[in-house]
């Protein structure tokens, strides 16, 4: 059975309750672990959100796995709260779709990403907005 992204991106949004930019900056005040996933030439373009935290997506899955050697100390158990951001949410709801497949059924993604993000004027830093 062959799958186009546009399904398999469906099926991984219909998993997730996704936030848009001001939920999330307010659950991660909140305590929950804001992620980026963007590439360092990419955050580097288009600015970054201060305090999130930085998770290429190559190795997201190890980062987050609290059977992972290689887990971040953030990845205390399968209740975290995760929120992933990439640049328009696209990758995001693919990577937080993964970390379900994980356990980590409380991760999501911000809908818009960090250009939505910024749209809105939550705190950003650098890129061609700062």
């Amino acid at each position: 059975m062959t799958r186009t992204i546009d399904e398999i991106l469906a099926d991984a949004r219909g998993r997730l309750e996704r936030l848009d930019p001001g939920t999330a900056h307010a659950e991660a005040r909140e305590g929950a672990i804001l992620v980026d996933i963007r590439p360092a030439a990419q955050r580097a373009d288009e600015g970054e959100v201060p305090g999130a935290l930085i998770v290429e997506r190559n190795v997201l899955e190890w980062r987050f796995d609290p059977a992972s050697q290689a887990r971040l100390p953030e990845a205390t158990g399968h209740d975290v709260r995760v929120i992933v951001l990439c640049s328009e949410g696209y990758t995001s709801s693919l990577a937080a779709a993964s970390l379900h497949d994980l356990g980590l059924t409380r991760a999501t993604d911000v809908v818009g990403g960090f250009k939505a993000w910024r749209a809105e004027g939550l705190p950003a830093t650098g890129g061609a907005g700062g």
